[in-house]
């Protein structure tokens, strides 16, 4: 079965009791209004058309608010509008994660601080079974609303871009709105909510408050750093023929390596490895780990508090030999096509033709027919997804949506999206290295060649020059690149 997890930009209705009224804990609690302009792919020179989302927040030491991440990216404007208050107060991102969805808002105006109280974080994990009330500011209604609910389960799993935490399921109810609002264990924070199981009902996810913690030493000095991490491919060890082949003990434990993340001769870890240990902490067959009587883990759970010089310490059983290693570790993989993780598309206009860099926001929002589309022509946007570099700085460069309309582009198609790999018999490493080879070019013709099936595109370099501002002007288009080219087109 598919499960999807839905973020939770809105919330949970609940009546206002006059014992509730009396709550100490609703003043800390805030509603967030955002105004958000998300990356537009199609014209990356400009920005999407605004949107307006809620959600929520919650004071805490040094005053500052926690929310979610996803309640202020991409956020234009931010106002945090207290409990009991028509006022709507505004805000500015201090420091944001986008990989484990926590974001720090200060205020304009700090004296609100002086009326209302911040919330202490809870000292560790909650017992399953534990009660908690979750706060937050709901579609459909105004007021705050409080919901009660039950621990269900603690996991270290899957949050976003490739990142895994503490991750809390509740059954309390959680509707849009909720995002960035507290559950409160005995006055203290135990957790921020941050999404909820599509297909069930009363099914929530809370960050633990152990994440919240590493987030908040990790930025200390105004920028988030990341958690260390694996990029090894594993499988489970239960199968009795795989067991009988790796020569592990009946009731041996462990996690087989399917796919190293380097091939180098040097890297520690080789295919058919397994991973037995990771510090003193034994893994199972299943890749978990005891943390305590009633609680297992994923083992990943224990590489940012092992990590040591960027290693971590792991025993691995190898030709019916049991190795210590020191394996690297790194907050991003190599990828070739990386996240934008915040920033806007970087691109560069030449004559009809747009240049931009691949992402994998580009690829992930090239669904259906776009997408099969440039399975067909063996686009490398498709084909290198999910590549590792080839080398250090390579970048895929793709032409836009379409060739802008002027006459010096008559008889070529809109090479959606194609990856530029040549200009002339140059091959293309990256962004910047076409617009370098694109200004020094010295030739009468212009040649663009292109992977996968589509027609090598020739300019006459004079024309391409001359058409830009003309075309700039026509389509109402500013600048003829993004900030981080200016110096490289201009040299």
């Amino acid at each position: 079965m598919r499960i999807i997890l839905v973020v939770l930009t809105a919330a949970c209705l609940a009546a206002v009791s006059p014992a509730e009224a009396k709550d100490e804990n609703r003043d800390s609690v805030v509603k967030i209004h955002a105004t958000h302009r998300l990356p537009d792919f199609v014209r990356p020179w400009t920005k999407a058309t605004a949107r307006k989302s809620a959600g929520s927040g919650v004071i805490i030491d040094g005053k500052r608010i926690i929310t979610n991440a996803h309640v202020v990216q991409y956020a234009s404007q931010i106002f945090v509008q207290p409990n009991q208050s028509t006022d709507k107060l505004p805000a500015k991102v201090e420091a944001i994660a986008l990989e484990v969805d926590l974001a720090l808002l200060k205020l304009e105006d700090e004296s609100f601080f002086e009326r209302r109280r911040a919330l202490p974080l809870a000292d560790g994990l909650p017992d399953i079974k534990d009660t908690v009330n979750v706060y937050g500011y709901p579609i459909g209604g105004e007021q705050l609303s409080v919901t009660e609910g039950i621990v269900s389960r603690i996991e270290y799993s899957h949050f976003y871009y490739g990142s895994a935490g503490l991750r809390i399921q509740v059954d309390a109810a959680l509707n849009p709105g909720n995002s960035g609002g507290p559950a409160v264990a005995d006055g203290k924070i135990a957790g921020l909510v941050f999404s909820k199981m599509l297909q069930a009902e009363n099914i929530g996810y809370l960050i633990a408050v152990e994440e919240i913690n590493a987030f908040l030493e990790d930025v200390k000095d105004g920028t988030y750093h990341g958690k260390p991490r694996m990029f090894d491919e594993l499988q489970s060890t239960q199968n009795e023929a795989l067991r009988a082949k790796l020569a592990l003990d009946k009731d041996g434990g462990g996690v087989m390596v399917t796919d190293p993340y380097s091939d180098d001769e040097t890297y520690p870890l080789r295919a058919w490895d397994v991973i037995t240990h990771i510090g003193p902490h034994a893994i199972d067959s299943q890749g978990n780990v005891q943390l305590k009587e009633d609680l297992r883990l994923g083992f990943h759970y224990w590489i940012p508090k092992l990590v040591e010089n960027g290693t971590i310490p792991l025993t691995v059983a190898r030709d019916k030999k049991s190795l210590e290693v020191r394996l690297p570790v790194s907050v991003d993989a190599d990828r070739l096509l990386p996240f934008l993780k915040g920033k806007y598309p970087r691109y560069f206009i030449f004559g009809p033709m747009l240049f931009t860099a691949a992402t994998q926001d580009l690829a992930v929002r090239l669904g259906g027919a776009p997408q099969t589309y440039l399975r067909a022509t063996n686009s490398p946007l498709i084909t290198r997804q999910f590549d590792h570099k080839a080398f250090e700085d390579e970048e895929l460069v793709v032409l836009g949506a379409r060739l802008f309309p002027h006459r010096i582009s008559k008889g070529y198609g809109n090479a959606t999206f194609a990856v530029v790999t040549h200009v002339g018999e140059v091959p293309i490493r990256n962004l910047r290295h076409l617009v370098e080879t694109l200004r020094d070019a010295k030739d009468e013709f212009i040649v663009l060649k292109i992977a996968g099936k589509y027609e090598t595109l020739v300019f006459r370099r004079r024309e391409l020059i001359d058409s830009t501002e003309e075309i700039l002007d026509n389509e109402g288009i500013r600048r003829q690149y993004s900030d981080d080219l200016r110096e490289v087109w201009k040299k």
